[in-house]
């Protein structure tokens, strides 16, 4: 999971880069490089750590630069990129999945590898096969490649990049100063007037001008991706951490990700496929996994349609069964998820129709799909997905409306933008309980029907940023095993919102209680906010038990962010991990 960035033209290249890489830091990474070519030929520089520390200074107007979330090898400035083969420079995204056996086979020629990655084998093949054209030795080494990559590619001797692209993300653009490279569209400037999304084998060539070729090195015309210019800049207005200014956007991304499903207007054709489907399938990962469970638990109760939720790394290696007449929704916030595009694409070779439920609609999921159902929760900088989680539970409860009314049947609407604003306000108390999650040995977070799949979601929040272990819990399996584990320095988190379940709850948090935990409350019951085991609690405004998790995971989110504060973490970017996981 690495982030590209590439810049021909009239401008000194190496600002440009440093910018873009900046753009794209909220992804996570754990280390950076540039490379930029100018009089003197190839100048690299690279380091473990942060973009910043990398100099604006070198001199030439074309260049390529990297961050790197670590896959082969530790994260240093040895396994950082660009890497470098004689006179070819290189920055690639993905996973080379033969990239040993390409080794072996350079190393007993005898070439030298400077480094641990997988990355490093395909810049000796472009420098083996390279003989003055660049284009066509990046698509000889891009032939010997299985698994995944986005290039870009510069030769000391040439002035141009070459790109190429197989199951990762990577745009190119062009504006009066000069052609681009990103693999997000965060990292293409302002000057950057038209950007396309290359299609899985296409190449590209950056120069005076901007050249798109297909597999074959026909050259062919782009899909032109719509350019979204942010309107935040580089910091979060009014607040201390993009996280938080995310979590206060909920109500706003939750308003405007709801869809109007019916036989008329943007979604109809997909309202047809609606109206047939008799079994649905979910594939999804991390939060996007849990609002797909969120989803589950209101559609078999409103619409009494199956549904099978599996993880997307899972679902194809299980050789899935998928009945007639299966509708597949997969759910990504960046819709660039490896796992759940092989998911998507297997269910689809299966003969299921595709529904992708994104966020970004040039993604590679929204091109893949028969139907793409747009979240608009608008950028999200964090790691940590706040407003998307809840962006994708409006959307996914849009669905359980339509499919409700198609089988006859009513679901309660869902409108709970006002909700959320009160539950952003209420919600800042859980600041008084982050000394105490911070000093836990463990933290459990327990519920049942859709409080679990909101214990689940809150558990992972807390991993995430806090970097606690801690566990979502179906609150009726903790005397099955896990009550081992409770003791006076384990905080439980219990969430109840349904009146028919709350004694059941209750009963698991008196058990904890009585083996020394101290429990927190979030409901929407104010009956239950007064029972003695509670040490405190956030009481959220009522509303439908199946939906509640769009409220209740506003102040498990909010615990996870002071927690994370408590521990002198950064909530934005959290260690280890990266915002769009592009490899499997």
């Amino acid at each position: 999971m690495c982030e590209i960035v590439g810049y021909i033209g009239t401008r000194e290249a190496a600002p440009i880069l440093k910018k873009g890489l900046k753009e794209l830091e909220y992804r996570g990474y754990d280390s950076a490089g540039i490379a930029v070519l100018g009089r003197g030929g190839l100048a690299v520089e690279k380091r473990a750590g942060r973009v910043e520390g990398l100099s604006a200074a070198l001199r030439g107007r074309c260049g390529i630069g990297h961050t790197r979330w670590a896959t082969h090898g530790a994260p240093t400035a040895q396994n950082a990129h660009p890497h470098v083969c004689r006179k070819i420079a290189l920055v690639h995204n993905g996973i080379i999945e033969n990239a040993h056996t390409l080794k072996e086979e350079c190393l007993a020629r005898g070439e030298k590898f400077l480094s641990e990655t997988d990355s490093e084998v395909v810049a000796h093949l472009v420098a083996r096969a390279y003989r003055g054209d660049l284009l066509a030795a990046v698509r000889e080494a891009c032939s010997r490649l299985e698994g995944s990559y986005a290039l870009a590619v510069l030769a000391e001797d040439g002035k141009q990049i070459v790109c190429a692209r197989k199951k990762s993300p990577l745009l190119v653009g062009k504006g009066e100063d000069g052609c681009y490279a990103a693999s997000d569209v965060a990292a293409l400037p302002p000057k950057c007037e038209k950007a396309y999304a290359l299609a899985d084998g296409d190449f590209a060539v950056l120069g005076k001008d901007l050249a798109l070729f297909g597999a074959d090195l026909c050259e062919k015309e782009g899909e032109e991706v719509v350019l979204e210019r942010k309107e935040e800049g580089g910091l979060p207005f009014g607040f201390r951490h993009f996280m938080r200014k995310e979590m206060a956007e909920i109500p706003r991304a939750m308003a405007n990700s709801r869809l109007e499903i019916k036989e008329t207007g943007d979604f109809s054709r997909f309202y047809e496929v609606l109206c047939h489907a008799e079994y649905i399938q979910i594939v999804a990962c991390g939060t996007a996994y849990h609002a797909a469970l969120c989803f589950e638990h209101a559609a078999e109760k409103f619409c009494r349609v199956p549904v099978e939720v599996t993880t997307a790394g899972e679902y194809r290696y299980r050789d899935p069964i998928v009945p007639k007449g299966t509708l597949c929704l997969a759910v990504s916030q960046s819709g660039e998820t490896a796992d759940t595009l092989a998911a998507a694409a297997c269910a689809r070779e299966k003969g299921a129709k595709v529904a992708a439920l994104v966020n970004v609609l040039h993604s590679s999921l929204a091109r893949a799909a028969d139907f793409v159902l747009p979240t608009r929760a608008g950028g999200e900088r964090a790691v940590a997905a706040t407003k998307s989680f809840c962006a994708q539970l409006a959307a996914l409860y849009s669905i359980v409306h339509a499919l409700a009314g198609i089988a006859g049947r009513e679901a309660p609407p869902f409108s709970l933008a006002k909700e959320a604003e009160t539950a952003l306000v209420r919600s800042e108390k859980t600041a008084r309980w982050a000394s105490r999650f911070a000093a836990a040995r463990s933290v459990y977070f327990i519920g049942r029907g859709a409080d679990y799949c909101a214990a689940l979601e809150g558990s992972l929040k807390l991993k995430e940023i806090s970097y606690l272990p801690s566990e979502g819990y179906a609150a009726g399996e903790l005397k099955h095993g896990t009550l081992a584990l409770i003791d006076g320095r384990t905080p439980v988190v219990a969430i109840a919102t349904s009146r028919a379940l709350a004694e059941k709850t209750m009963n698991a948090v008196s058990e904890v209680r009585a083996r020394g935990a101290r429990v927190y409350l979030i409901t929407t019951l104010p009956e239950l906010v007064s029972r003695g085991e509670i040490e405190d609690f956030v009481l959220l405004p009522p509303c439908e038990e199946e939906y509640s998790p769009a409220l209740t995971a506003i102040p498990l989110q909010m615990l996870a962010y002071h927690t994370a504060l408590a521990c002198g973490n950064d909530p934005d970017k959290p260690r280890n991990l990266a915002k769009s996981v592009t490899v499997e």
